[in-house]
């Protein structure tokens, strides 16, 4: 049975097939999202918990090691580990990888809900969890500031205006605001004049929590009419707050202004942002799964105008990190690499063949095998990212085989004196089956990063899959579309020859005869050149030991990340300025 032979005898049934092909390829192309490396979600769950006041020995044995105790019962966690600071603790849960993410969720919440005994009642806020992806980082970074507004005004508008509309854009996940000022009146008091007065700095803690509670008030009802009661007990401004009477000292009212006063300012004091060496609101953008990073970023950007006209004129928001420059030039770099590959392939075909057609049929093989693959990454969810373009690049040397096995066997039928037709269906059933061969041979070799497991299996899986699909399109054309084109366009070279196959012509023979001389240089040493074999063998395993290893090669984004520690004793506004004089 000859599987070609129904596509050599309809060729307009078989070029809309590869045509059909073609565009569906170039559709799905389009609607690849483009990424730095293929999405690969870690079940990973992060759980706060804050304490306000309390010291981060506090935190770890009264709130961290209740949850983590609990934590540690939960079939799959691979990985545990807590950061506790003043006044709050972040706990990372890391699952295995065939960890379903929501029923580890569920199982956090239990957990959760189970060590709610032994944590303290004075919790600021229960302990919550999110799913996080330790592997994304921001593609985008904003400052937001301004040099006439309070840096609490601007945090607000950051948070309420420029992050609320940011996280509407298709494509972005979460927005995290970074460094917030959020407003809040801070009251400062003298521990010397509390202690004169018999008073302690609980008593003021618990007058300003009465004071500044909005309840409701009730209703004046009468036999015609009713009344609510609406006002508002809550204080705005810090002068109201000096007004407040703390207690009595022989018949006096002693108020807050009495042992200290309130000024306004942020809620945390020990959290700062700065762009270059002013104060500013950071803004962390995070993409969606499967978006595409460059549209996304470009989305945002384009509404950039319309949230400038909504915010105060005197604030500014800068770009400080945009991670789609690296991306882009990453992406276009391959692209080039896989149009030259493309373009050398063609080449050395024609080389070598020294026939238009012989090489433009393999040829187009080429890039319908790659838009084949492009649809198959759509479907499987890819993206087209550094491990799926060099997965492309790299099918362009193994699809262009087929092609050229089978043209090269019809057009020797054809120079035996076959007629095209008869070459191509002669030729076609003699050669399918080495093509099939030579394909699946191709594709055993990806097989064992089709079963690798772990992080590194779920990286590579896309490229093997990718590679996988291309050579699989490129069967489908050579055993149709190729022999089809060699029935109607392959004819019989004419006895003579141009200039220029004849000078390319004399050079394989100079090759040819220079090889034949190395080869008798080297048979003639046959011992030397075994010695010259070991000791190759034996420089490969000794640079395979020596060489550094690594998961991914060096690369430069251009960013630079660096931390620093202080003691407890050092103020926020002694960091900012040893960070503004190392800036400088």
């Amino acid at each position: 049975m000859n599987f070609s032979e129904v596509f050599i005898r309809r060729p307009i049934a078989t070029s809309l097939l590869m045509g059909a092909l073609a565009l569906v390829g170039i559709a799905t192309y389009e609607l690849l999202p483009v990424a730095p490396l293929p999405q690969v979600d870690f079940p990973t769950i992060q759980v706060s918990a804050q304490l306000a006041g309390a010291s981060a020995d506090t935190i770890a044995s009264t709130v961290a090691a209740p949850l983590e105790r609990r934590f540690g019962e939960i079939a799959g966690v691979t990985q545990m580990s807590s950061v506790s600071v003043l006044g709050s603790t972040n706990i990372t849960l890391q699952f295995d990888l065939n960890r379903n993410i929501d029923a580890a969720a569920q199982d956090v919440q239990a957990a959760i809900t189970a060590a709610g005994r032994q944590l303290p009642t004075t919790l600021t806020s229960p302990p919550t969890y999110r799913k996080v992806n330790p592997a994304d980082s921001p593609i985008l970074i904003l400052a937001a500031h301004s040099d006439t507004l309070p840096l609490t005004t601007v945090d607000d508008f950051a948070d309420t205006v420029v992050a609320q509309q940011i996280s509407q854009i298709n494509g972005v996940a979460q927005v995290i605001i970074g460094g917030e000022q959020k407003p809040a009146v801070r009251v400062q008091v003298d521990p010397a004049k509390l202690q004169t007065r018999g008073l302690t700095i609980e008593d003021v803690r618990q007058v300003l929590a009465v004071a500044n509670t909005d309840t409701s008030k009730g209703s004046i009802n009468s036999n015609r009419q009713s009344f609510t009661i609406a006002a508002n007990d809550q204080l705005v401004n810090a002068d109201e707050y000096n007004d407040i009477i703390i207690a009595y000292r022989n018949g006096s009212p002693i108020r807050v202004r009495d042992v200290g006063h309130a000024e306004a300012g942020p809620q945390d004091v020990n959290i700062a942002a700065l762009t270059g060496d002013k104060p500013a609101v950071i803004l962390l953008v995070f993409k969606q799964p499967g978006a595409n990073v460059i549209d996304t970023v470009d989305q945002i950007k384009a509404a950039m105008p319309s949230i400038a006209d909504v915010i105060p004129p005197g604030m500014h928001i800068d770009t400080l990190v945009d991670r789609t420059q690296t991306i882009r030039a990453s992406v276009q770099d391959v692209e080039f690499t896989l149009a030259l590959s493309i373009f050398l392939v063609v080449m050395v075909i024609l080389l070598f063949l020294r026939n238009l057609w012989a090489t433009l049929i393999p040829s187009i093989t080429v890039p319908l095998a790659l838009l084949g693959a492009a649809a198959a990454m759509y479907l499987l969810g890819f993206s087209l990212d550094n491990l799926s373009l060099m997965a492309l690049t790299l099918s362009v040397g193994f699809v262009v085989d087929d092609a050229i096995v089978v043209v090269e066997n019809i057009y020797r039928h054809v120079e035996e004196g076959s007629s095209p037709m008869e070459a191509a269906l002669k030729g076609a059933r003699e050669i399918g089956f080495t093509v099939l061969s030579i394909s699946i041979s191709l594709i055993a070799v990806f097989i064992p990063l089709l079963l690798m497991g772990g992080i590194i299996g779920r990286l590579f899986r896309e490229f093997a899959l990718t590679v996988t699909a291309a050579i699989i399109v490129s069967i489908v054309v050579s055993l149709t579309l190729t022999p089809m084109m060699g029935s109607r366009f392959l004819r019989r070279a004419s006895e003579r020859h141009g200039r220029l196959h004849n000078v390319i012509e004399r050079g394989f023979e100079a090759l040819l005869s220079g090889y034949r001389r190395m080869l008798d240089v080297v048979l003639r040493h046959q011992a030397a050149t075994l010695a010259v074999f070991l000791a190759t063998v034996g420089l490969t395993a000794v640079l395979f030991v020596f060489i550094p290893k690594g998961f991914f090669p060096t690369q430069d984004t251009g960013l630079i990340t660096g931390l620093s520690e202080a003691a407890q004793d050092v103020s926020p506004e002694e960091i900012s300025a040893y960070s503004a004089s190392s800036r400088s």
